[in-house]
């Protein structure tokens, strides 16, 4: 089951939740990624998966999704409306809650989780990123690394061996060495988690793999 809600994360303006999942488990947030919305198959995939794993998961949509428009936010935009998400489940739950998303809604997550952007440190248990991107597609030499050092709780990072936005040399050089992340690969999966036909799977087995490594990983906290 599936509840709706609402987090004003600005005065006047609202965003849309989804939360699934029962128990009093620690709640994972979970953002979309850019052009998408949290009802992206990818986000309610694993939104489920994990909800079925006994692992609340709250959903939402980003100021320019929620009113209609196409180009995202700027990033203190982004960051503001998502940390205010955070606050309220974390306030409702009583734990303090991990912080994810897909591509963009991973990368947010894990700037706040560095205290990015002016919006000062996020009270979280840990992050989780599916397909961050670490560069824009086609631009390997504009690395988006330098923030995640500053981060200190655990780190989770799912990513896709053919994905354009996540050269793995470079994820090895530069993400993977750093003391918080721990690492899951998408073997054939793209950015987008599409695999080859002669992966011998589909791409809702892939989710399937994805949440299976987030349930495990999430046990360890």
């Amino acid at each position: 089951m599936v509840e709706r809600g609402m987090v004003e994360w600005a005065p006047g303006r609202v965003v849309t939740t989804r939360v699934a999942g029962a128990g009093g488990g620690r709640p994972l947030v979970l953002a979309h990624g850019a052009g998408t919305d949290q009802d992206h198959d990818l986000v309610t995939g694993l939104r489920d998966g994990l909800a079925a794993a006994g692992i609340p998961v709250v959903t939402f949509d980003y100021p320019y999704t929620a009113e209609g428009r196409r180009r995202p936010d700027r990033p203190d935009v982004l960051l503001a409306c998502h940390a205010a998400v955070v606050d309220a489940v974390g306030e409702r739950s009583g734990a303090e809650p991990v912080i994810g998303g897909r591509s963009m809604g991973g990368r947010m997550a894990t700037m706040l989780a560095a205290g990015g952007a002016g919006i000062g440190p996020v009270e979280v248990a840990g992050v989780v990123a599916f397909a961050y991107p670490l560069h824009p597609a086609g631009k390997p030499d504009r690395l988006r690394v330098e923030h995640l050092s500053r981060i200190e709780v655990p780190v989770l990072m799912v990513v896709g061996d053919r994905d354009t936005m996540c050269r793995l040399d470079l994820y090895d050089e530069h993400v993977r060495p750093l003391g918080p992340v721990t690492t899951h690969v998408l073997a054939g999966a793209d950015h987008s988690w599409r695999v080859t036909k002669a992966s011998g799977r589909t791409r809702p087995e892939v989710v399937v793999e994805a949440v299976a490594a987030t349930v495990g990983w999430l046990s360890g906290l």
